[in-house]
């Protein structure tokens, strides 16, 4: 038998030489889909489609509807004074605070786009806030009514009606504003007393009046001061008058003063009305008027006192025809229902932070030469008077 020879190693015999095991991959296990965030992030993209919608929307309908004066809270009859000389951009802001243009800086475009810039005249306005551009640039341009500026001082401690008292003997009449108006030739105390009942009592300072309790519900209100007001003798200038007059009060009354009185547990309208007392009461006397609140707040914090017993809320009240005495401080328990007049800064500081050093001061009086006199009791205060009237240095006032 043939020996054949095959070269037969030992490593040929190794189980699985030769063969490669193959990894599978494992599949990969798929994500499940949150259905609560693809609704949610659904919900967010047609949300910003919608928002950009309005956006483009309102960036057209906006302007649009301002230059043809549509909508947004117009519709209401106002008047406007231009001043001699002003701007373009003055008299949009001036038509922006009728409430007839909202945008201000479309109407100044729309102006020079127009050439109307220089044509635009000075004086006094009527008109309906629904105008809009094209109206209101044609009146801005011949409607003006042209009337002369006329500087008008309003003294402090001045009233909307006239008032008389006697003083020492003599019967002395002090002008209310209406009065005053009229011989300027600004208005009528007719038509002064209907802008007056136009006011809106919508803002900060005018929500304190004590509407249908007093017989001038702006009274103690227009601030006294100098103005230049057109003497055009309307309707038109005393609403204007009125505004103004408002308007400069409500600068002068500080947010610190509101905080002040809420501090002292009063309301501005009571704050004022103090202050119209202690206006008439000390006159021009600025200086003695922190003394004279002191008083006065002395007497409403005294359970001796019923009443202010201050002499010009009498006569205050009879300056009208059927007073029915709710302002007579002598009658009346605590503070009349409003002011009696327009008191000044000073006294209505004083009102606000009397004197300090005044405990148990419950009287005063004046001589003629305008000093004041204080006393504690009833006895020191009659004998002050009696000295006075020995000397002939009394000031005393009658009423009817």
């Amino acid at each position: 038998m043939e020996n054949n020879n095959f070269n037969i190693n030992d490593e040929d015999f190794i189980i699985g030489k030769g063969f490669k095991l193959q990894e599978v991959e494992t599949p990969k296990k798929r994500k499940k889909v949150n259905k609560k965030s693809s609704v949610l992030g659904n919900i967010i993209w047609i949300g910003s489609i919608f928002l950009i919608a309005i956006v483009i929307a309102v960036s057209i309908i906006y302007p649009f509807s301002d230059f043809f004066g549509i909508g947004f809270g117009r519709g209401k009859d106002v008047q406007m004074d231009i001043p001699y000389g002003s701007s373009t951009a003055t008299i949009a802001q001036k038509l922006e605070e009728t409430g007839a243009v909202k945008l201000p800086m479309l109407f100044r475009v729309y102006s020079k786009l127009k050439g109307y810039e220089s044509k635009y005249k000075y004086g006094l306005y009527s008109f309906n806030t629904e105008a809009g551009y094209d109206r209101l640039a044609e009146m801005l341009m011949y409607d003006g009514a042209k009337a002369e500026s006329v500087p008008v001082t309003i003294p402090e401690g001045t009233g909307i009606n006239d008032y008389t008292h006697i003083v020492n003997g003599e019967e002395k009449t002090i002008k209310g504003i209406a009065t005053i108006l009229e011989e300027k030739g600004i208005c009528s105390k007719k038509d002064f007393l209907y802008a007056l009942g136009e006011i809106e009592f919508d803002t900060d300072l005018l929500k304190n009046c004590n509407v249908g309790k007093t017989y001038y519900s702006l009274e103690g209100y227009l601030f006294p001061d100098t103005y230049d007001f057109y003497a055009y003798d309307s309707l038109e200038c005393a609403k204007i008058v009125v505004e103004k007059m408002i308007a400069q009060t409500e600068a002068k009354i500080t947010p610190d003063m509101y905080k002040r009185a809420k501090e002292m547990g009063y309301s501005m309208n009571e704050i004022l009305t103090l202050a119209s007392i202690i206006q008439m009461e000390s006159g021009q006397n600025t200086e003695e008027m922190a003394n004279v609140a002191a008083v006065f707040y002395n007497r409403l914090d005294s359970k001796d006192f019923n009443t202010l017993g201050s002499s010009p809320t009498c006569y205050y009240g009879e300056s009208f025809r059927k007073d029915d005495g709710r302002y007579n401080t002598y009658e009346i328990k605590g503070i009349p229902p409003g002011p009696l007049c327009s008191p000044g800064l000073d006294a209505i500081k004083a009102a606000l932070y009397p004197a300090g050093d005044m405990d148990g001061i419950y009287y005063f009086v004046t001589d003629k030469d305008g000093q004041f006199y204080y006393s504690q009791t009833g006895n020191e205060h009659t004998a002050i008077i009696d000295k006075l009237q020995n000397e002939d240095n009394w000031v005393y006032e009658t009423f009817e």
